[in-house]
């Protein structure tokens, strides 16, 4: 088991018993606790895939494109290019996609991978799923304005395949529980063989859920590059909660990566940091054959972080809250969160506590914890954050 950067025992003790039933197993330098595995984890088993492991949010991952503004042509009006992008897209869990523009006749919608849900729910999550493709989600999901090193604009967005990973995790949990689609069970780890029926289908579940988030983010970052007035140049999209076939070292494993970005030598990759921090774009380091760093790849499974990873839970940064009333206080206030995005000139819509900076890890330390493993291209600094306000409710959570 090969660990990058220091963790605190619970995640340390997850990343030991995903490593008792994996053929290797690495764990990034912003890992933290997880559902069963640890977040920032990296695990290859021997043609079998953990559904615990790629997660409930099914491909969630980054998608950042280069456009053709500088920063000095939107420096003057971040403010109400933060209206119009908070007001434009949605932000927030179980929502519809209202826009006119949304992609809702994506050819993804005839894949014929659909058939691995039950008929009888199969067009009901189908069409719940058109309706909230181009939709952000809450949490730590995001869209962001930034400017690079040469003060040119990227556009950011942060999201996975939103209530239908959702579901195709859980009824896939439940399948291997013994349980019929439609039962909540409890998260344990689910090992599915791909040659066995259930591991094909979840196989084709899992892909369907990877093409549809893919199709989200692109369809939402170009969305925000027009409304800031902007063109395409470049685009930089990866998953990070995902299962690969990749060949390691003369071996075929099913690599599952939750909460890590592939970084192959060449392979680029959008890292976030957190609303008030920088982010990057990078990728996989050209290490000499041979070298230390080389083998610090191999280890990693040419994997790299996903982002600055938390180093508090959401309830220790923000508070406990029963009936709008406050039962237990956060480290973290209102005051300091704001203090912090003024000093690096960040404009915010949405957003609360559970996502301030002080809850994460600054990037740099995580990266410099993966050592030479990955080079950053391009350094980007937030300008514009915008994410699902603070009240919004989780329909998947009781």
């Amino acid at each position: 088991m090969k660990v990058f950067g220091t963790h605190d025992d619970g995640t340390l003790a997850q990343a030991k018993d995903v490593a008792s039933r994996a053929e290797r197993f690495a764990l990034m330098a912003d890992g933290h606790l997880g559902y069963v595995m640890p977040i920032g984890g990296v695990a290859a088993f021997s043609n079998r895939v953990s559904v615990v492991g790629v997660g409930f949010d099914i491909a969630c991952g980054n998608a950042a494109i280069l456009t053709d503004l500088s920063y000095e042509q939107i420096a003057g009006h971040r403010e109400e290019l933060a209206d119009d992008i908070f007001a434009r897209l949605s932000f927030g869990v179980g929502l519809t996609n209202l826009s006119d523009l949304a992609p809702t006749d994506h050819p993804l919608f005839d894949d014929d991978r659909w058939g691995v849900v039950p008929q009888r729910h199969r067009n009901e999550l189908r069409e719940r799923a058109r309706h909230q493709l181009g939709t952000i989600g809450a949490g730590n999901h995001y869209v962001d304005v930034f400017k690079d090193e040469q003060d040119r604009v990227w556009v950011g967005v942060h999201f996975g395949s939103r209530g239908l990973g959702h579901t195709l995790a859980s009824n896939f949990l439940a399948y291997a529980q013994g349980e019929p689609w439609g039962t909540k069970v409890p998260e344990s780890e689910a090992l599915f063989h791909l040659e066995h029926p259930i591991g094909h289908d979840y196989w084709q579940a899992m892909t369907l859920a990877g093409a549809y988030a893919y199709a989200g983010r692109e369809w939402v970052v170009r969305r925000v590059v027009d409304i800031i007035g902007g063109s395409e140049i470049d685009l930089v999209h990866n998953h990070h909660n995902f299962a690969w076939r990749e060949n390691h070292e003369g071996r075929d494993y099913v690599v599952v990566r939750k909460g890590a970005t592939p970084a192959r030598p060449g392979q680029r990759g959008f890292v976030g940091g957190s609303m008030g921090d920088d982010a990057v774009i990078l990728q996989g380091a050209h290490a000499e054959d041979g070298s230390a760093d080389q083998w610090q790849q191999k280890q990693a499974m040419f994997s790299t972080v996903h982002g600055a990873g938390r180093v508090m839970s959401r309830t220790a940064a923000k508070g406990k809250w029963r009936k709008g009333k406050i039962v237990k206080a956060g480290a973290i206030s209102h005051e300091d969160m704001r203090t912090w995005l003024a000093g690096r000139d960040v404009v915010l819509r949405g957003g609360d506590l559970d996502e301030a900076p002080q809850a994460y890890r600054r990037l740099p330390d995580v990266l410099a914890a993966q050592g030479n493993t990955v080079e950053v291209l391009h350094t980007l600094r937030p300008v514009i954050v915008c994410m699902a306000p603070g009240n919004t409710v989780d329909p998947y959570k009781d």
